[in-house]
């Protein structure tokens, strides 16, 4: 059995005291594991992931980063880690070179294995010569891909990310796929969420769903979906959890 990168055991967020965000969550996302999180807007997705990243504090519960405790030890944690949110919020007045430099100075990326990182996926995804320039003159999806970089410099063990084919042109989306089973190859995990059921279904091997904060289904995703579409089982499962 594959070791447990990230698990989750419990977890509860209440907002404003009365909405409950994410209610008694648990699961385990393993080393190779590409696992994807599917629910409707305002599911519990994005707070679930921000929880992960120790970036938002929750009420209850207890989320372990390789065994490592994200309340007890965030650093560590943040130090296995890549995180990128559905809208990054990047610096527009540094060059995307300064941004990656940045980034690695932060990870304590040694100078060649950086070098040879940057040069790697900003020609994979076609930024090497927009690297010169601000930020802040980059397209939506040129930021993507420069976030992306950016969380690849220091091989984390689990990349956490929120929507992120929204805004990639096809071409990029395949490269982050090929990148993303790669890395799992490598022993690293992805947990990502989405709404695009299309690609959940092409490219996980576990899901979960999650509808009002609740975890309604998760497990390898021919055991989950059985037969049927990934599309068809997620409108089932949401039928029969309607209140």
């Amino acid at each position: 059995m594959n070791k447990t990168v990230l698990r989750i055991e419990h977890l509860t967020k209440t907002y404003a005291k009365t909405k409950r965000a994410v209610d008694d969550l648990s699961l385990d996302v393993c080393a190779g594991d590409i696992y994807g999180f599917i629910g409707q807007n305002g599911a519990g997705k994005t707070t679930t992931l921000r929880a992960v990243t120790g970036i938002l504090p929750f009420d209850s519960g207890r989320i372990e980063i390789d065994g490592i405790s994200v309340q007890d030890d965030p650093v560590a944690c943040k130090s296995m880690i890549a995180y990128i949110p559905d809208n990054p919020d990047l610096y527009d007045y540094l060059t995307g070179i300064q941004y990656l430099n940045y980034i690695g100075d932060i990870f304590g990326v040694e100078k060649e294995i950086r070098r040879e990182r940057i040069e790697k996926y900003a020609e994979m995804f076609r930024i090497k010569g927009d690297l010169g320039s601000l930020i802040g003159a980059y397209s939506h999806g040129m930021k993507q891909k420069l976030a992306i970089i950016s969380a690849l410099l220091h091989a984390p063990k689990l990349m956490i990310l929120d929507e992120p084919f929204v805004g990639l042109d096809p071409e990029a989306a395949f490269k982050i796929k090929q990148v993303f089973r790669e890395m799992c190859e490598n022993g690293s995990a992805i947990f990502f969420s989405t709404h695009v059921l299309d690609v959940a279904e092409k490219l996980c091997n576990k899901i979960a769903i999650i509808k009002n904060g609740k975890l309604i289904a998760c497990g390898d995703i021919e055991s989950v979906r059985g037969n049927e579409s990934l599309e068809d089982v997620f409108m089932e499962v949401l039928e029969s959890h309607e209140k």
